[in-house]
C-alpha cells in the first residue's frame, strides 16, 4: 500500500493527539488522582502508537508503546503519578513533537531516544530514573508491579467462544526463549510456523512484528486454535530448540467468560467508537481465519475515540479538514461573482424586466448569505494557538524555580486563518517576557506581600472590526525612568528628549530596535529584548500593540489585530478617474480643509488637527495622477489614518463610500510598489489600488 497518500491525514491527526496529551497531561499533574484523565492519555498514546506503526514510523511508535507501558500501570492502580514520571513523559511528548515536525518536514522521524526510553522501562520496574537513562531506588506503587496481558477485542473473543462450541481446543500457550538465544525472532518464526500448521493463532503479545523485529524480552504468549491436547502442543515446542519453557493451558466456556468480564471494559470503548476517523490509518484486525497473528493495533483500546476531538461518546467527527489555498481560490471565484452580480442589477435596469429584476434581487440575498459563509470558513478560533501555551509557562517557571498561573479567557474569540498563523511567534515571545521578566521570584513575591504564585492572564476578545488580545501578569511592573535611561544609555535618545517623553512613550521605547540589540541593565528587568521583532511582525499584519504598566503591580501587553487579511471594510475613495481603497482599520476621521489651512513648515506641507501639527500628504502627486490636483481647490477633503501614536493625512477628492472589498496580491510579476498593498476589484470590474497607510507614516 502507498502510505504518501494518508501522510497529510497522519501529520494532522498527530498533532492533533500530541495537542490533546499535553492538554491532558497539564490536567493530569493538577489532579494527579484523576484516573479518567489518564483513560484519556492512554487512548490517545495509543491511537498515535497504532498510526505511527501503521505508516512505517517506528522509532515514533516504539516511543509511545513505552509511554503505554507507563500509562498503563497508572491508570490500573498500579503505580501513583509523581513529578519525575510527568517530567519523564513530557520529555517523551516533546520527543515525539520533534519527530513529528521531521517528518512534516520530509525526514523518516528519526531520533535517539534510547536514553527516554531508559527512563520509562525504569518506571515500570519501579525504580527512580536518573540522568541519561540510569535508574537508582523505587518507584511507589499501588500495589504491585503489572505483567502486560492480552486483551481480546470482541471479534476475537467471539471466534474463540465459536470454536470451543463447535469441539475445537482453545488454549492459552506461553513460550520462553533461552536467555542466550542469539536469533530470538527466528526462534519465534519457527514456533509460529510450528503451531500454525495444526491450527490458528488468533491473538499474540507482543504484536507479530514486534515479535519479527525481536522488540521483545525472551517471551511471547498467544491464543491458539487447535484440534490437539495441551500436552502435545507444549511437546512439540519444547522440542524445538533454544526453547526454555512453554505452558499451554486449555480454556473452556466458564474460563473463556471469566477472560471476557476481565476485558468487557475494553470492548465496549472499542465498540463505542469504532466509526471515529482517527483510527483509519491504525492497522486492522487479522481474522481467525488467516494464518498470521492478529496485530498489537487489535488490543482492548483499538478504536478508542480521539480526545483531540473534544468528544466523549464515540460520534462520529462532524469536522473535516480543508487546505487554505483551496479556502483562497473559493474566496477568489466569489469575488468573481460578485462582479457578476453588480452587472446582471444593472442590465436588468436597463431592460426593465420584472421578472428578471426579481431574480436578480433573489440572487442578490443569496450571494450575500454566500459571503458571509465563505467569510466564516477562514475564520477560526484563538484556542488554535492559545492552546499550546499552558505548556510552555509549565516548563519555563519549572525552570525559572517560579510559580505561576495562566489564565485563559476568550478562547474561542474567532479570528482569519492567516492571522493565526502568524500570531502564534509574538505571543509567544510576549509570554515568556512576562513570566521571565515581569513576574517575580517566589522570595520576591512574598517579601513584597504578594501571593507566592504569580498570575498571567492571556484574554482574546472582539472590538468592532479587530481582535484584541492581551497580556498581563501581576509582577514587578516597569518603571519608565529606567526605561529612559537605558534608552539615553544605549544613543537611542538624547537627554533632552528623555526628559520630554510621558511615561506611556518610555513604554514604546522598549519596541526600539536599538533598545533591543544591546544588552539591557538590570533595572530594566530585561524587557526590550526582542520586541522590536514583536512589534514588527504585528504590524506587519495592520495591528498595533500598547503597553500598560503600574509598577509593583504589573504590565499589560495590549495587541489590536485585524478580524482578517483577506476580507477588509474599506473607504473608497476617487482621485481623478481612479478608485482607491483605504483601510478602515487605519482611519481615525475625515473631513474637509481648506488651502488657508494647510502651513509649509522646512519644506513640508503640515496641517493642524487637534492642538498639533500632523503631515499632509498628496495621494495625487505620489500617485502621479494627470487628472487631478488638490492644490487648485479652495478645499480638499481629507483622511486622517494612525500607526501608533502616529497620524498622517491623506488629500484625496471624492468619497465614494464604505465597503467590504476582497484583497487580491499584486502577485509575484509587479514590483513592490510603495504605498500600495494590495488590489481589490469593485462590483462593476474596475480594479481599485489598496492603499498602505503604514507606508505613509514611516
Amino acid at each position: 500500500m502507498d502510505m504518501n497518500q494518508y501522510l497529510s491525514m497522519f501529520i494532522d491527526e498527530s498533532n492533533d493527539h500530541l495537542q490533546s496529551l499535553n492538554e491532558n497531561m497539564m490536567g493530569l499533574e493538577a489532579n494527579p488522582e484523576d484516573l479518567s484523565i489518564v483513560q484519556v492519555i492512554f487512548r490517545s498514546a495509543h491511537t498515535l502508537k497504532g498510526m505511527a506503526a501503521t505508516m512505517g514510523f517506528e522509532d515514533l511508535a516504539s516511543l509511545t508503546h513505552q509511554m503505554e507501558n507507563v500509562l498503563d500501570l497508572v491508570r490500573n492502580n498500579k503505580l501513583r503519578m509523581q513529578d519525575f514520571i510527568f517530567d519523564t513523559l513530557f520529555k517523551s511528548l516533546d520527543a515525539l513533537e520533534s519527530m513529528v515536525q521531521d517528518i512534516t518536514g520530509g525526514g523518516e522521524g528519526k531520533a535517539d531516544v534510547s536514553a527516554i526510553v531508559a527512563d520509562l522501562q525504569a518506571i515500570v520496574r519501579g525504580e527512580v530514573p536518573a540522568a541519561g537513562g540510569a535508574s537508582t531506588g523505587s518507584a511507589p506503587a499501588a500495589s504491585g508491579q503489572a505483567e502486560t496481558p492480552i486483551h481480546l477485542d470482541e471479534f476475537q473473543f467471539s471466534v474463540l467462544e465459536q470454536s470451543i462450541q463447535e469441539g475445537h481446543k482453545v488454549m492459552f500457550v506461553e513460550v520462553a526463549i533461552r536467555e542466550d538465544c542469539q536469533l530470538k525472532a527466528v526462534r519465534s518464526y519457527m514456533v509460529f510456523d510450528l503451531l500454525e500448521r495444526s491450527g490458528e493463532v488468533v491473538k499474540s503479545f507482543p504484536s507479530v512484528q514486534d515479535i519479527e523485529q525481536a522488540k521483545f524480552d525472551h517471551s511471547f504468549s498467544l491464543y491458539y486454535i487447535t484440534q490437539k491436547d495441551a500436552s502435545e502442543i507444549q511437546a512439540m515446542i519444547l522440542n524445538l530448540s533454544e526453547i526454555d519453557k512453554v505452558t499451554a493451558i486449555a480454556l473452556d466456556q466458564e474460563s473463556l467468560h471469566q477472560l471476557g468480564q476481565d476485558t468487557a471494559a475494553a470492548t465496549a470503548e472499542a465498540a463505542a467508537a469504532a466509526s471515529e476517523v482517527a483510527v483509519a490509518v491504525e492497522t486492522p484486525v487479522a481474522p481467525a481465519a488467516t494464518s498470521t497473528p492478529a496485530p498489537r493495533a487489535a488490543a482492548k483500546e483499538e478504536g478508542a475515540k480521539s480526545p483531540a476531538a473534544g468528544r466523549t461518546g464515540g460520534t462520529p467527527s462532524r469536522t473535516i479538514r480543508v487546505d487554505i489555498e483551496r479556502l483562497d481560490v473559493l474566496m477568489n471565484l466569489f469575488s468573481e461573482l460578485l462582479i457578476d452580480r453588480v452587472r446582471l442589477e444593472q442590465l436588468a435596469s436597463e431592460m426593465q424586466s420584472g421578472d428578471l429584476t426579481e431574480t436578480v434581487e433573489h440572487m442578490s440575498r443569496v450571494s450575500a448569505d454566500l459571503q458571509n459563509i465563505v467569510m466564516k470558513l477562514r475564520m477560526v478560533p484563538v484556542d488554535t494557538v492559545f492552546n499550546r501555551f499552558p505548556r510552555m509557562i509549565r516548563d519555563l517557571a519549572k525552570s525559572l524555580d517560579k510559580k505561576v498561573d495562566l489564565v485563559i479567557t476568550g478562547a474561542e474569540t474567532e479570528m482569519d486563518r492567516t492571522v493565526i498563523d502568524e500570531i502564534g511567534d509574538p505571543l509567544v515571545h510576549l509570554l515568556r517576557n512576562a513570566v521571565d521578566h515581569g513576574i517575580e521570584s517566589v522570595a520576591d513575591r512574598i517579601a513584597a506581600g504578594k501571593p507566592e504564585t504569580g498570575t498571567v492572564n492571556l484574554r482574546a476578545f472582539h472590538s468592532g472590526n479587530h481582535v484584541f488580545i492581551e497580556i498581563e501578569e501581576d509582577g514587578r511592573g516597569i518603571i519608565p525612568e529606567n526605561v529612559l535611561k537605558s534608552a539615553v544609555k544605549k544613543g537611542i535618545l538624547t537627554q533632552e528628549e528623555a526628559a520630554s517623553k510621558t511615561d506611556e512613550e518610555a513604554y514604546q521605547m522598549l519596541f526600539a530596535p536599538g533598545f533591543s540589540t544591546a544588552e539591557v541593565i538590570s533595572d530594566v528587568s530585561g524587557r526590550g529584548v526582542g520586541l522590536d521583532v514583536v512589534k514588527a511582525k504585528i504590524t506587519a499584519l495592520g495591528g498595533n500593540v500598547t503597553i500598560y504598566s503600574t509598577p509593583g503591580k504589573g504590565t499589560n501587553f495590549s495587541v489590536q489585530l485585524p478580524l482578517t487579511l483577506s476580507i477588509i471594510a474599506a473607504m473608497m475613495i476617487k482621485l481623478g478617474s481612479e478608485k482607491y481603497a483605504i483601510p478602515l482599520s487605519s482611519i481615525v476621521e475625515t473631513g474637509i480643509i481648506k488651502q488657508t489651512q494647510i502651513r509649509t513648515i522646512h519644506g513640508n506641507k503640515m496641517l493642524e488637527f487637534r492642538g498639533s501639527h500632523i503631515p499632509l500628504v498628496s495621494l495625487s502627486r505620489i500617485f502621479s495622477i494627470p487628472d487631478y490636483d488638490e492644490s487648485t481647490e479652495e478645499e480638499t477633503e481629507i483622511v486622517v489614518v494612525r500607526k501608533g501614536e502616529r497620524l498622517v493625512a491623506l488629500a484625496v477628492q471624492d468619497f465614494i463610500g464604505q465597503n467590504e472589498i476582497v484583497i487580491k496580491n499584486l502577485g509575484k510579476y509587479l514590483p513592490e510598489i510603495q504605498g500600495i498593498s494590495g488590489a481589490t476589484i469593485l462590483g462593476d470590474g474596475q480594479v481599485a489600488l489598496i492603499i498602505d497607510p503604514n507606508a505613509f507614516i514611516k
